[in-house]
């Protein structure tokens, strides 16, 4: 397959400006752009949908450019939003700016003699502008009138209104488009689907300051077959930033997805090839119970995202935590991320320890002592994957990992955490 009729077969084509004519560009290497506004100080996983797109292009050969929104950062997109954004200090938006040209940094070659990826800030070509220049050079190319009937702004018109600062981002959008054109010759924006208005407005710019014509292509946003929302978990978004969310997280998150998924996933994220991925689909057909698929997604993932040597690390931890590898082996960090989204209980002395039946219950794992006593009775009750056979059995000092954690298990699945911190 070519580059689009994968793109195509992955479920990566939303929207696109005359595709024949695209694809005839796409026949020599050309140079394309995603932009990523500083909302935050991470990406998260939904960024990485456009993100691994843009990789997509530079594995066959076009020039990507990753534009990291130092200006338009600073006004906020209402894409999707009823509600104006909060806006953000110039100081922390220029720190986010680092944080997130760093994190895509990673997704993009910039060795390659023949299609080295750039990162640029529109910052720096949008500070220097003054109000007039933009309203004479820039704001006369717009219709307010196919600025109103844009989704973006006609539900926000809808919901209560938008204020200028927010309605000005299409033009500023439209604004770099137009200056990576200049720049370096870029004909191709890429963006999620609510971009699609956006992006088109550049693309006219373009046609009327520069009478050039350039292409623009849309992803789907990415849905859960299930309804819920791609990325967010009970503690929020799935964070690219391993200090906002752990790589052992990360991975879970991957491993945990619903079966109905898994494969679109796999096309979504993986870089694995056609043949691959349905090699995958049938073995996950015949015994989903198995999980390959999922553990392939998340493997790639967090290796991609983080890297491989941590992913080993936390398949390390999660054969230990059910009794498949040595607890003792472990990195604390890495036990300590993968204890994180366990029912837990704290206690702050090892002088007097309740009994396993004690913790048990207090991490919520189980309705009632009575239940835990039974587990121990029926054999199911384990201290650091060795089995409990005394119903009054007490851990001592000398079984906390690291002198810190002990793990409990019920049965083969079931895991809750016990930590210990010393009183200030």
């Amino acid at each position: 397959m070519n580059l689009l009729e994968d793109l195509r077969w992955r479920g990566l084509v939303a929207q696109s400006t005359d595709e024949k004519a695209l694809a005839q560009a796409l026949e020599k290497p050309l140079t394309l752009y995603i932009g990523f506004d500083p909302t935050a100080p991470s990406l998260h996983v939904g960024n990485l949908v456009v993100l691994l797109v843009l990789r997509r292009f530079q594995l066959a050969g076009h020039h990507p450019i990753a534009l990291v929104g130092g200006a338009t950062g600073l006004v906020g997109d209402p894409s999707g939003r009823n509600e104006e954004r909060a806006l953000n200090s110039e100081e922390i938006v220029e720190q986010w700016v680092s944080r997130i040209r760093d994190q895509v940094s990673k997704f993009l070659d910039f060795t390659s003699t023949a299609n080295s990826a750039k990162v640029v800030n529109n910052l720096d070509w949008t500070q220097p502008l003054s109000a007039i220049e933009f309203l004479r050079d820039i704001g006369k190319h717009f219709s307010v009138n196919q600025m109103l009937a844009k989704d973006s702004v006609s539900s926000r018109l809808e919901a209560g209104g938008i204020s200028y600062t927010e309605f000005s981002y299409q033009v500023l959008q439209s604004l770099d488009y137009l200056e990576l054109f200049r720049r370096h010759q870029c004909t191709l924006q890429l963006g999620g689907s609510d971009q699609w208005g956006n992006i088109v407005a550049g693309l006219d710019l373009i046609r009327r300051v520069e009478a050039g014509s350039a292409h623009a292509l849309t992803v789907p946003l990415l849905a859960k077959a299930d309804g819920t929302k791609f990325g967010k978990t009970a503690g929020g978004s799935v964070w690219l930033d391993p200090a906002m969310t752990s790589p052992y997280a990360f991975y879970q998150y991957w491993v945990n997805t619903e079966d109905r998924d898994v494969i679109n996933f796999l096309k979504v994220f993986s870089f694995k090839t056609r043949a691959e991925i349905e090699e995958l689909e049938i073995a996950h057909n015949e015994n989903p119970g198995a999980r390959q698929a999922h553990r392939a997604l998340a493997r790639e993932l967090t290796s991609l995202v983080h890297d491989e040597n941590t992913c080993d690390k936390i398949e390390a931890a999660s054969r230990a935590l059910f009794g498949q590898g040595d607890l003792q082996e472990l990195e604390e960090f890495t036990l300590e991320s993968a204890l994180a989204q366990l029912p837990r209980t704290v206690i702050d002395s090892v002088d007097s320890i309740p009994t396993w039946v004690d913790l048990l219950h207090a991490c919520g794992v189980v309705d009632s002592k009575s239940a835990a006593r039974r587990i121990v009775k029926e054999g199911g009750a384990y201290l650091n994957n060795t089995k409990i056979t005394g119903e009054e059995f007490a851990p001592s000092a000398q079984d906390f990992l690291f002198g810190r954690f002990l793990i409990l298990r019920k049965g083969k699945r079931d895991l809750a955490a016990v930590e210990y911190s010393k009183k200030a």
